[in-house]
This record gives structure tokens, C-alpha cells and sequence, in this order.
């Protein structure tokens, strides 16, 4: 099964060994996203809302390279490191998924950095 890395433009080097997205029979993967900016630094600090924000706009930056939309996710990892912050989290969440949703999952960890609240990586089948 061949696939193809999905690199938008613009896209920083990764902090670890990975693509932000690979696709193999009109399936795309999203690595695990952060709200990284272009130096792998975290953008908005103690802002929950606006790193889920930034976290899906850079998904959907990888989407729509692969030829896709937010509407060809069928599935998303959200991973948090405060409970606190969900609703913030699902506020956004329910902007860029406004029809009918994916199917997905949540739970709270550590993650690479620790400014860092949320992190999602997604499935789209586009095509």
C-alpha cells in the first residue's frame, strides 16, 4: 500500500521523527497536533480555547493539502492535561465540527511540553 506524506506549506520541522500527515487510500492520518508555532514554541499560554484553536486550524491546514475538508474527519484523539479546560475545549471544538460530528475520544495527560493544554490528532477519508 503506498502512501504519501501530506506537508503544507509553511510547515516548521517536527520536534520528533513524524509528518503532520500521511495518506494511503484516500485515508489521512494527522500526527498528534500542538499549538506549536513555526520555532515548536506554545502559542497562547494558559489559554485554552485559543490553543484548540490553533490546533484545529493547523489540522485543517494538513486537510485541506490532502485535497480535503474538516467535514472528511471521521474521527479525532483529544488529549488534555486539565479537566478543567473541556468545556473550553469543546466550545471550539463544536465551531469547526458544526454538522454532524466525528467520532472521538478524550482523556487527560501529560504532554510534551508543558504549556501545552491539548493536543489532537485525526482520521479523514477524503475522496
Amino acid at each position: 500500500m503506498p502512501k504519501k506524506a501530506i506537508i503544507p506549506a509553511g510547515t516548521s520541522t517536527p520536534i520528533a521523527p513524524f509528518v503532520p500527515g500521511s495518506m494511503a487510500d484516500n485515508i489521512l492520518y494527522v500526527s498528534g497536533t500542538l499549538p506549536f508555532d513555526e520555532n515548536n514554541d506554545v502559542v497562547h499560554v494558559g489559554d485554552a480555547e485559543a490553543q484548540t484553536r490553533h490546533v484545529l486550524e493547523t489540522i485543517k491546514s494538513v486537510i485541506q493539502e490532502a485535497g480535503g475538508t474538516m467535514e472528511d474527519v471521521t474521527f479525532n484523539s483529544i488529549f488534555i492535561t486539565d479537566w478543567d479546560d473541556y468545556a473550553a475545549v469543546n466550545k471550539v471544538y463544536a465551531e469547526y465540527f458544526p454538522g454532524e460530528k466525528p467520532a472521538r475520544y478524550c482523556i487527560k495527560v501529560g504532554l510534551v511540553k508543558p504549556e501545552a493544554l491539548i493536543e489532537i490528532a485525526s482520521t479523514a477519508h477524503i475522496g
